[in-house]
This record gives structure tokens, C-alpha cells and sequence, in this order.
């Protein structure tokens, strides 16, 4: 595999991943407590983004080398 290649499936697997792993980390108002006047209840409340992305990076990375390997022996 190409590294150009390489580095667009990674990052195509990132924002899938992305989307994977946000609702472990989602915790609404209702849930917390604490709503704010005005908004929905549903609404996230303080999310702890570099945590996310650290672990949406590490799930992507994890997933990306279960792709190459497959991709490497075909």
C-alpha cells in the first residue's frame, strides 16, 4: 500500500471511528443535573473533546492496522 494511500484510509477510518466512539463520551444535562434555562435537556454537557479525540485516534489506529494487514496479504 502506497503511503498516500495509507494516509487516506486512516484518516477515512478516523471520522468513521469518530462517529463510533462519540455517544461512549455524550452525557446530557438531564443526566448531570444541571440544565441550563433555554436549552433542550438533551442538549451534551461539558464534553471532554481531547479525550475523545485521543481515543477515537487510538481505536482509528487499531482499526487502520486490521486493514493493512488484510490489505498486505491479499
Amino acid at each position: 500500500m502506497r503511503t498516500s494511500v495509507a494516509v487516506a484510509t486512516f484518516f477515512c477510518l478516523w471520522f468513521i471511528t469518530l462517529f463510533a466512539v462519540l455517544p461512549f463520551f455524550a452525557k446530557t444535562q438531564e443526566e448531570a443535573g444541571d440544565v441550563i434555562p433555554g436549552t433542550s435537556e438533551s442538549a451534551p454537557h461539558k464534553m471532554n473533546v481531547v479525550k475523545l479525540l485521543w481515543v477515537n485516534t487510538v481505536v482509528a489506529a487499531v482499526t487502520f492496522a486490521g486493514v493493512y494487514a488484510v490489505i498486505a496479504n491479499i
